[in-house]
């Protein structure tokens, strides 16, 4: 039967590294490694279609529950892609797959962030460790950013998608400007994309 990808043991151990390695990069959150993500997975392996890469973290962000949990739909996403269509394989290398991604992503980054959390505890008033944490700050900015450009990528550039660009720009805007609650601009976006706005 076929399927859309082929996924033998040592691509899923690859999978799993490259999570583990990702996972000590994700300053700010894993939603910040998404553009490297999107290379890995889209671009340069085709586990993934752009469509279910974007519409992972679409429906993540909107869910309830860590933002981590769009990790979870790429393994599911890919255990599915690697099933044969219609096959009963596609709900167990789903599993696969969630497994594989989660313990990737959340292992190395919780251990570290442990030990890095009772030790900068112990040494906060030192002047490394408070230049570390605000030098770190402008990183996870620029990080979102490249994130917000890969996600909006996905339907064009600005030229061509225009409205999408748009929409995106005053959002930024007024979580950065405003306290509207993210809730109602989740909302919004959801209308617009169902009227076929964006």
């Amino acid at each position: 039967m076929q399927t859309a990808i082929t996924m033998h043991a040592t691509d899923w151990l690859h999978l799993f590294v490259y999570y583990m390695m990702l996972s000590l990069l994700s300053v700010g959150g894993a939603i910040a490694t998404a553009p490297d993500m999107h290379r890995y997975l889209v671009d340069e392996h085709g586990l993934l279609t752009d469509l279910q890469f974007t519409n992972s973290i679409a429906i993540a962000q909107s869910a309830p529950g860590p933002n981590v949990l769009f990790v979870a739909l790429f393994g599911w996403n890919i255990g599915m892609n690697a099933a044969p269509v219609g096959s009963p394989m596609g709900w167990l290398l789903g599993s696969v797959g969630v497994v594989v991604c989660m313990v990737g992503i959340l292992l190395p980054s919780s251990t570290l962030t442990f030990v890095a959390t009772r030790w900068a505890q112990q040494h906060r008033e030192k002047r490394t460790v408070r230049a570390f944490k605000q030098g770190m700050a402008p990183l996870v900015v620029g990080l979102l950013c490249a994130t917000g450009w890969v996600l909006a990528s996905a339907r064009g550039g600005p030229l061509a998608a225009w409205p999408l660009w748009c929409v995106s720009a005053v959002t930024a805007v007024l979580v950065w400007r405003t306290k509207i609650h993210l809730l109602w601009l989740l909302a919004v976006g959801a209308v617009l994309g169902a009227l076929g706005v964006v």
